[in-house]
């Protein structure tokens, strides 16, 4: 997802997690995502707002 990628790298730039952190939690994201094919707007907007917040609760993880 790209919402998990823009959070993982905005972290990254914001020297909180490390560039080979990234790949880890977009991986750990896509591993929680249901699949949105086909979905409906508010069903794909919904999905992108989740995965940012499990993308920063993974960048947070990375951090400890």
């Amino acid at each position: 997802m790209n919402a998990a990628d823009e959070v993982a790298v905005a972290a990254f730039l914001a020297g909180e997690i490390a560039f080979l952190d990234i790949p880890r939690v977009i991986e750990r994201v896509m591993a929680r995502a249901d699949d949105t094919a086909g979905a409906s707007l508010e069903a794909l907007l919904a999905a992108d707002e989740e995965a940012r917040v499990w993308a920063q609760e993974e960048c947070q993880s990375c951090q400890s």
